[in-house]
Order: structure tokens, then sequence, then C-alpha cells
């Protein structure tokens, strides 16, 4: 088997779409969720969003490409390039039969519904003439992958997955593994979201699963606090370059990182609510330990999945617990969703980016807003303010509606 690394990666969130920008302002507890300026609102009892409002596809894309591209797939392409870019990559110097062993796997939750709100929009006002040619191909949830792999020209296996909020993590599995059997040298994957529209809104709100802190948005994401009260609705995505060991050391590449395991499991209990012990998820982080071949006394950080619901934050905690005995008492976690807020299936790999920052740096980020925890969500979930320490080996856990469960552990070149 081949080992898996990581020598680029880029992402989109709240925060901007400079890695090491979002790095320090993560470090420092700065806040990217804001009161939305999504239109078709009124009536909405939650009006917070992290919308990627500085974003922009100037000096990435074509204006006349970018067009033809729905938001989702606008990031993923962006995110992609600065993940190439920092990798030292020239797929235009590649041959045909390395093309063909270069793969993209970028998945979405949603896919492209903020294109599907304006073309029916089209259509009951307009009529169905009016419906724009470029509809479908750009909300087909695979639009990002094929257009990054379009763009570069990659001839391997291309495709998206779909699991909620474990989204990232599935594609990175899916990545690590093509790799690890030798199946491919270099795969891009990741997630990407542009779910925060009024549709998107409109049914979380139906849900009550938002959090309804409008008159202090900065304040509004709170895992593991006493008084949170959902979690907040948001835009980005994080793309990743994942290569074989091999391949990277014969070109000299820098290496950012080591991919050692995921675990993937379902709870199988209902499509939106975590099984209440976690036991799905207390799975899901033993299968990864499994896969990376590593004692639990290895893990340094988790970054936890932690989006400030009510059971969700209680049912990881009791998974972290389950998992870890009572190491989970020594181990620092943190939230970093409570400053750049929920991003579906763009979250797991955006957090893994992060991960792989702590790792670097040597810092634990913080999990801001977390003021009075909830005695039920009794670990160390690092509180307030950034700590330093040193750290090899992370576990980044994602669980997503429908019961999907996914975690993976990334650490320094061992």
């Amino acid at each position: 088997m081949h080992r898996v690394v990581v020598t680029g990666y880029g992402l989109v969130t709240p925060l901007g779409f400079n890695t090491e920008d979002v790095w320090k302002k993560i470090c420092h507890g700065v806040s990217g969720i804001r009161r939305t300026t999504t239109p078709h609102m009124d009536g909405m009892k939650s009006l917070i969003t992290g919308e990627c409002r500085d974003f922009s596809t100037e000096g990435y894309i074509p204006l006349h490409d970018a067009r033809r591209l729905e938001r989702f797939v606008q990031y993923a392409l962006v995110a992609s390039i600065e993940a190439v870019r920092q990798s030292g990559l020239d797929f235009s110097n590649f041959s045909a039969e390395s093309r063909d062993r270069c793969a993209v796997v970028i998945g979405s939750g949603v896919g492209g519904l903020s294109e599907i709100e304006n073309q029916h929009l089209r259509l009951i006002q307009k009529g169905p003439s009016k419906v724009s040619p470029f509809t479908i191909p750009k909300i087909m949830p695979n639009s990002a992958a094929g257009n990054v792999s379009i763009y570069y020209g990659l001839t391997g296996p291309s495709y998206a997955v779909a699991t909620a909020c474990a989204t990232s993590i599935n594609a990175l599995t899916d990545a690590m593994k093509m790799i690890r059997y030798g199946e491919m040298d270099i795969v891009l994957a990741g997630g990407s979201e542009a779910a925060a529209t009024s549709l998107g809104l409109a049914g979380f709100n139906a849900m009550r699963a938002l959090s309804e802190r409008n008159d202090e948005p900065e304040r509004a994401s709170r895992p593991f606090d006493r008084d949170r009260d959902g979690f907040v609705l948001s835009d980005g995505c994080g793309i990743l370059v994942l290569e074989s060991l091999e391949h990277a050391q014969k070109r000299r590449a820098e290496i950012l990182g080591e991919v050692l395991g995921t675990g993937l499991t379902s709870d199988g209990t209902h499509i939106t609510q975590p099984d209440e012990d976690g036991t799905g998820a207390m799975k899901a982080i033993l299968k990864s330990l499994s896969d990376a071949r590593i004692d639990r006394s290895e893990i340094d950080y988790i970054n936890a999945h932690g989006t400030a619901t009510i059971l969700g934050d209680i049912a990881e905690t009791r998974a972290i617990k389950r998992s870890f005995g009572d190491w989970a008492y020594k181990i620092p976690i943190s939230s970093t969703k409570s400053q750049i807020g929920h991003l579906l299936g763009g979250s797991g790999a955006v957090e893994t980016i992060f991960c792989l920052q702590s790792i670097r740096d040597g810092i634990i980020p913080p999990t801001i807003n977390l003021e009075n925890p909830d005695p039920q969500c009794d670990l160390d979930f690092t509180p307030l303010a950034a700590r330093e320490c040193r750290i090899s080996t992370v576990l980044s856990n994602s669980f997503g509606f429908g019961g999907h469960n996914a975690c993976i552990i990334v650490s320094r070149l061992r």
C-alpha cells in the first residue's frame, strides 16, 4: 500500500479565501458570521449566515466562463487553483498517461441551489423559453468535479459524493483509497457549498435548526455552550491535493502532512437527529484509529464537528468519551465552526486544512463564544482563546443528516 500525503490546499470561507489570512483570523478568534444579505427573508426567525462576501473569481477564471458556473462551482475552482499552485504541480507538462492517473473527487451536500431558485422564478414569471440553457450544467452536484477536471485536463475518475455534512471526508476517503491502493498518483478532493440562499435558509428555518441570535451574529455560533440555540448556515469550500508519498518525493514537493486513515459509519436511526448516545460517531472514530493503525493516546487534538445544535454537541461529546475513555479528558478539542459557521458539504475539507495548519504551527484554535459550558459537554473544548502546544496527529469529525458519520486522521509526515 502507498502512503498518502497532502501537498497543497485551498479554501473559500466567510473569513476569506487566502489560507494564511484565514488561519490567522481563526487563531485570533475572529468571527465571519454576520446578518444575512440574502433577499426574501421576511418572516424568518434566523437572519444570520456565514457569507463569502469578499469572494471574487477575478484573477482565476475569465468573466465569461465564471458566468456559466454556479457559485459552489466557482468556489471549488478557485480553491482548486490555490491548492494546485501551492502543490507546485504543473499539469500542462503531464503526459496523457500521467493525466490518466490524476482524479478529482469534489462533493456537495446541496449543489446549485441558487441557480435552481433563479431559473424556477424565470420559468414561472417568463415561461420555459426564458430558462437558461446552462441551468442543468450549473446545478449538477458533479459540476464542481467535472469543471475542475476540465480546467486541468485530468482524465482519471472525476465525480461527486453527497453525504450532507460528511461529504468532504467521504471525498477525502475515496481519494485516499485510490492512492493507497495504487489506482491514482494524485487526487484533488474536498467539498463545496453555496446553500445560504433564500430557499436554503427557509428550509433550515422551518426545521428550527438555525441560531436565532440575530442581534449579535458574531456570538451566534456557540458549540458546546449551555446557551447555544442552533447552527449558522455558511458557504464555502475546501480542496486538498492528495498524492502518493513516492510521487511527491520524486518531484521534491513540500509535504504538508500525511493522511493516516479514515472511518465511515451510519447511525441507522433518524434522518436528521443523531444517535443520542453517539454510537455511530464512536464507531467512525474507532474505525479511523484502526485504519490509521495508531493508538487513541496518539491523538493530540480533535477538531470537533461541533455545530452548536442541542442534540448534536451532546452526542459528539458522548462519542468522544466512549471512544477515548479517560484519555478524552486530556485531549484538546475545539470547533472552528464557532468562527465560520457550518459549511455543510464543505466543512470537513476546510476543517482538515485547519488541522494541518494546527500541526504545522503548534496551535489549538479556540472555540469562541464558549462562555457557559453545557454540563453534558464537559471535555476540554479550548474555550475563547487559542492555545500553543506540540501537535503531531489530529482527528477531525464530520457528522451529517442521514446519519452519515465520517472521521479523518492527519499527521505530520512520520
